[in-house]
């Protein structure tokens, strides 16, 4: 026969059962704070990691980027005259820049997402065009300026144009002058585009050349390119 559950009993029941949920609820929550908190910590150690990371191969390329950039600068001797000690030294340009060619497209190629590669494509691209590989330089150069850093990107576009001068291709030239003369940066000054885009037009155009070396003369007076400008007016061929 059942027994009957008196009042107290049952209300000692419901007190014994809220402590039980009661505790699963803090069991349950801490569970949660122990997950929470696991995710974070892998994150954090994620980010941390990754910064290390990117700042090591920082590091790497740009000490990469000294050794190709002492090879680039280094000076070109007669085969008689000795080298300093640990001096890097060359006797013609050709084997120089060739390695320097090697040099950069390697740090390049080795460390693509840091800043030190990225300016090590734009001089593997230099010293191609230092070797007349034009093709190659071109290719190089679209990869700079694709690379999304503005500076080096509109270096590049500067470097395109004087090749596509050099190439039989002046009429590809001339918009990229104009661009980069309407949109200046510190890398490119406009000085140096209206120079260049005046020395595009001196063999084919005097005039035109001419007003824009006085151009020059008139929007940066007292200044090197001004001087510069005036000795290249000196140079245009006479009107008969």
């Amino acid at each position: 026969m059942a027994r009957h559950i008196t009042r107290k009993e049952l209300k000692k029941d419901q007190i014994r059962e809220g402590f039980v949920h009661g505790a699963e609820a803090v069991a349950s929550h801490q569970q949660q704070l122990w997950l929470y908190g696991a995710v974070a910590l892998v994150v954090i150690v994620a980010v941390l990691g990754w910064r290390f990371y990117t700042q090591n191969q920082t590091a790497r390329a740009s000490a990469a980027l000294a050794d190709a950039s002492a090879i680039y600068e280094a000076r070109i001797r007669a085969p008689s005259e000795p080298a300093a000690p640990g001096e890097i030294t060359y006797v013609n340009q050709k084997n120089k820049y060739t390695d320097a060619a090697k040099k950069f497209a390697d740090v390049a190629a080795r460390y693509p997402r840091t800043r030190p590669g990225q300016v090590a494509r734009y001089y593997d691209a230099l010293s191609l065009e230092q070797l007349q590989r034009y093709d190659e330089a071109e290719k190089a150069f679209k990869s700079v300026e694709s690379g999304g850093d503005p500076g080096l990107a509109a270096l590049a576009r500067f470097q395109l144009a004087q090749i596509y001068d050099k190439t039989g291709k002046a009429a590809q030239a001339v918009p990229i002058y104009r661009q980069l003369a309407d949109k200046p940066n510190l890398f490119v000054p406009r000085a140096v585009v209206l120079l260049a885009l005046a020395d595009h037009y001196s063999a084919t155009d005097p005039a035109q050349a001419a007003k824009l070396y006085n151009q020059v003369k008139s929007e940066f007076p007292d200044t090197p390119a001004s001087q510069e400008a005036d000795e290249r007016l000196q140079l245009l061929p006479v009107k008969g």
